[in-house]
């Protein structure tokens, strides 16, 4: 009797490829330096100038805007200065406290420079000037690749396109790039330009949502976290 041949059974190993991304993309104020009670301190002193009152909770309602906003909210508290001559006079009094001394957030100076070790492509995008965000990117270890200022938008955030244009410079999909913020108006513009985006609160509270993730502080974060935030794929 003629032996039957068996069925050949093809067996494949599917391995899960960790995906780096693209690049990185910080926030500044609030994320990588401590500064917002340095915004809040100058504006407080340029509304008291006027004769008027700024509480701790109109401060706040600022963090993460872009400064025109927030000159003609404090123009509307009695500042009697063009939207130009505020802008210039916060980013003076704080670029002259940064030079005084930099309080970095905890966690954000190692993270960034396990980042650049890696040789992964980074920008420093805030809606401060240029004239502040380059002096804080040139104390950094390694810097970054790029920085993108609120002078160089047309569209201050939640508007995505300080995001959008972060990656057009770096050449990348910013659907491939993981982006880290602590104000809601960042996260909005993270959001809608279609990073990854991570939420680390600081002087605001942010609320849980699906559309980024929540970390309490970057401190004992590393790139593995960031690894895994990415979406993995699988290789035969």
């Amino acid at each position: 009797m003629a032996a039957v041949p068996l069925p050949r059974i093809e067996l494949r190993l599917l391995v899960v490829i960790e995906t780096q991304p693209a690049a990185v993309l910080w926030d500044m104020d609030g994320t990588l330096v401590d500064t917002e009670p340095y915004w809040i301190a100058a504006e407080t002193a340029l509304v008291e100038n006027f004769g008027g009152t700024w509480t701790h909770d109109e401060a706040l309602e600022l963090v993460g805007q872009g400064l025109e906003y927030s000159a003609q909210i404090l123009q509307s508290k009695g500042v009697e200065l063009t939207t130009e001559e505020i802008v210039q006079a916060l980013t003076a009094r704080v670029l002259e406290q940064v030079r005084e001394s930099i309080p970095w957030r905890p966690g954000a100076r190692e993270l960034l420079a396990e980042i650049r070790d890696a040789k992964i492509p980074t920008a420093l995008v805030t809606m401060s000037r240029r004239l502040l965000a380059d002096f804080v990117a040139g104390q950094t270890e390694g810097g970054f690749d790029f920085v993108v200022g609120g002078d160089d938008v047309k569209h201050a955030k939640p508007d995505p396109e300080a995001y959008l244009h972060a990656a057009e410079l770096l050449g990348v999909d910013p659907s491939d790039c993981i982006a880290i913020e602590d104000s809601r108006a960042g996260l909005g513009s993270a959001v809608a330009a279609g990073t990854i985006a991570i939420g680390v609160p600081h002087v605001v509270e942010l609320d849980e949502s699906p559309a980024y993730t929540l970390w309490p502080t970057l401190a004992g974060r590393s790139l593995a976290d960031l690894r895994a935030l990415m979406p993995h794929r699988a290789r035969a």
